[in-house]
């Protein structure tokens, strides 16, 4: 195989079709990626190897060093990690070689990509042992992308010879018919497959034999259709639950969409629908600075380059919101200026929605708008999605003010030994265990020895408030059961109430975990005593009739048990006038624009600051705050915050009461264990809510708080509108 032969079809059938003209684009609008490119490039050409590009899949801080002009070791593991050398072997920086030759027209860069190819390629020959290192199935398929894109670079280069083009022509092919022989069932459902097979799309794109280029094609793209339609759920998130490799499988089908419109190969609809919707997960889960949740094994990247090449494959002004209003760097080296510029004519629409419920994927997201300074809170209430999933059932976080306020962990390693359970494990995530024992249960970096059910619940959005629920089934295996349920009501725009209910016959501790990001501090006050209203006997005026609910008195005992600190538990007569006080405490967090103030309502239970760690990016972590919040209950029990946020210094004051709920028609009190009612003030505003534990109202009835009477299950009251009916969340 010749040059001439190897590049003989037109070059608008390929990516950027002139690379002059985006070499001059980037350099234009992307003057600190350029730097940024030309850096990374030349300590390439000194034997330096720094992952620290935004979508490397597995970063580094510390560059790994061989001698210079000498031969490098492929298979060299710092410190035993196996991530460096499959990082190490897809070859992303041959990439930067090309680009860094268009932004400079030094021939050097040529020199030291053709030095590490051929060196590649005569050392690094397909072998049972290399398929372990080097060769591994999922590098073979990267490569099928990075070589493909990078060799077209140094086309016009008088040091890329004839001979190399035919070495790598055969090792191209060797590429492509490895990927099909190692097909598999399991390659539709993983996301393995996807990269494999992208890769075998862009090979026999590469091709100039038709023959070859038909085949490749062909296979490829009956394999990427039915791992769309597999691995894409209805609600258009990828299965694995991990935002980050949603985004690599979501790029992998962007490239071929690029590439079978530009040599026009017919594009079975599923993927073309599968990959729009897949976009639009990413507008909706977006936060406001263009970042993606740490969900899962996921980093901290930004996608606003994602979501701008889809909304230009698509012309679809709505997903540009997401984008940026000039092309990324990188794409523009995928589209070509022209598209580039295509797309800054583009204008940007808003998107007629803003909290969105993927039901499918259990992921919902309420959202205050689209600006940067808006609030985001996820919720998570579904499957965990295999190795890439984490112990996340029930997490939510929290952007106020568009920065971060309560996160994921991240992950940090996929090494056991260097801590990836710490990062996968319940704690790290704002959830809840049961006696210190796991819901899901970590075997190796992978695999789990017990996963957990979710219990997907109703969910509802409207004007003032919105609602989502959902529990989980991770503990009904211990003694007595336990069902963990969590209600989330939003009262617009800064006032959140959690609901944590743990139904069980038995006695049990609680675990609540509350993790906050690192950029801002944490201050946890000292439990302090709130007054709380007299609760009437049952046999007083208020009941005439004592044998109303006397098994409910029963329950809830003849005396109220109040805690002033954790721990201490005092009782008095639940006949009296004041029974006396309850311990309540606040959390404050102060961040750079945001500030959030979080009170732990409950009765007895007690919340104290431990260390916990966040990985925003692979083999990076940072110590910060932790809130654990305990409690010990016999049969029900509850654990009721409510977070107040703001801008940070202006946050109005907030006071915050937990108030009984009262049959209105029979004139009884309910126990908590059946329902909890909660008064909130706040800038000038004055809400009730009410939230029912399980059906109260027997025959006919409704509830009542301070006042306000409604019927439902979770009822919201904005007392200077109303005081009856309410607005009903939950039926």
């Amino acid at each position: 195989m010749t040059k001439k032969e190897f590049f003989a079809r037109e070059k608008k059938c390929f990516f950027v079709d002139d690379p002059a003209e985006a070499a001059a684009y980037c350099q234009e609008h992307w003057q600190r990626e350029c730097k940024h490119i030309i850096r990374m490039a030349s300590a390439v050409c000194r034997n330096e190897f720094l992952f620290d590009l935004p979508h490397d899949l597995e970063q580094t801080w510390e560059p790994v060093c061989f001698e210079p002009e000498g031969l490098v070791d492929w298979e060299y593991r710092p410190d035993s990690d196996p991530e460096f050398s499959y990082q190490f072997n897809r070859h992303r920086f041959f990439i930067c070689l090309g680009q860094a030759y268009w932004l400079t027209k030094d021939e050097t860069y040529v020199k030291h990509f053709l030095r590490l190819l051929t060196d590649w390629m005569e050392r690094m020959r397909r072998t049972p042992e290399t398929e372990k290192t080097g060769w591994r199935i999922l590098e073979a398929g990267f490569r099928g992308e990075y070589w493909t894109k990078a060799i077209r670079y140094f086309e016009d280069s008088p040091l890329l010879t004839d001979s190399i083009i035919d070495k790598f022509y055969h090792c191209l092919i060797e590429h492509a018919e490895y990927i099909i022989e190692m097909h598999t069932p399991y390659r539709y459902i993983s996301n393995w497959g996807v990269l494999e097979n992208h890769g075998l799309f862009e090979i026999g794109i590469a091709m100039p034999d038709e023959e070859r280029r038909i085949r490749y094609t062909s296979a490829a793209m009956e394999h990427l259709e039915i791992q769309a339609r597999m691995q894409i759920l209805g609600d258009g998130v990828q299965w694995e639950q991990s935002p980050m490799y949603h985004n690599e499988v979501l790029h992998c089908f962007e490239d071929v969409l690029i590439l079978a419109d530009r040599n026009r190969i017919p594009v079975p609809e599923a993927f073309f629908e599968a990959v729009k919707k897949m976009a639009y997960v990413d507008l909706m889960w977006q936060k406001p600075d263009g970042r993606e949740f740490m969900m899962g094994d996921s980093d901290d990247m930004d996608i606003r380059d994602y979501l701008g090449v889809a909304a230009w494959l698509f012309q679809d002004p709505v997903l540009k919101t997401g984008g940026q209003q000039v092309l990324d760097y990188e794409s523009v080296w995928d589209i070509g200026a022209a598209g580039a510029r295509e797309y800054e004519r583009m204008e940007m629409v808003k998107p007629g929605f803003t909290s969105a419920a993927l039901e499918d994927s259990g992921n919902y997201y309420l959202r205050s708008g689209w600006e940067p300074d808006s609030n985001v809170l996820h919720f998570h209430c579904g499957t965990m999605g295999a190795g890439h999933g984490h112990s996340d059932k029930l997490h939510m976080d929290l952007v106020v003010r568009g920065e971060d306020v309560l996160t994921d962990s991240g992950r940090y390693t996929y090494a056991v030994d260097k801590g990836r359970f710490d990062f996968k494990n319940p704690e790290a995530h704002n959830t809840l265990t049961v006696d210190g024992k796991y819901f899901t249960v970590c075997k190796d970096s992978w695999e789990c020895s017990k996963l957990c059910q979710p219990v997907k619940q109703p969910y509802r959005f409207t004007k003032p408030y919105e609602f989502v629920q959902g529990g989980h089934l991770g503990y009904m295996d211990m003694p007595g059961g336990v069902f963990v349920n969590r209600k989330i009501i939003w009262i617009k725009p800064d006032l959140y109430v959690i609901m944590d209910e743990l139904y069980s016959e038995a006695s049990h501790s609680y675990e609540q975990y509350w993790n906050f990001s690192e950029r801002g501090q944490v201050s946890l006050s000292e439990p302090y005593p709130v007054k709380v209203p007299r609760l009437p006997g049952p046999e007083s005026a208020e009941n005439p009739d004592p044998t109303i609910h006397r098994n409910e008195w029963k329950l809830a005992g003849d005396k109220a048990r109040v805690a002033c600190k954790a721990g201490q538990e005092v009782s008095k007569p639940m006949e009296t006038e004041d029974i006396g006080t309850r311990a309540v405490q606040t959390a404050d967090f102060i961040g750079e624009k945001a500030q959030a103030r979080f009170f732990f309502l409950t009765p007895k239970s007690g919340a104290e600051v431990v260390p916990g760690r966040i990985a925003r990016h692979y083999n990076q972590q940072r110590i910060r705050q932790r809130i654990r919040v305990s409690i010990r209950g016999q049969g029900f029990t509850s654990l009721l915050t409510v977070i107040q946020t703001g801008e940070s210094g202006k946050m109005p004051e907030c006071q915050v009461k937990k108030l009984p709920v009262k049959s209105a028609l029979k004139g009884i009190y309910y126990p908590s264990s059946m329902a909890e009612g909660l008064k909130i003030v706040a800038d000038r505003k004055e809400y009730v809510v009410i939230i029912c534990h399980q059906e109260v109202n027997s025959p006919t009835d409704l509830v009542e708080v301070d006042g306000c009477l409604g019927y439902g299950n979770v009822i919201v009251f904005d007392k200077g509108e109303t005081d009856k009916v309410g607005a009903v969340l939950c039926w």
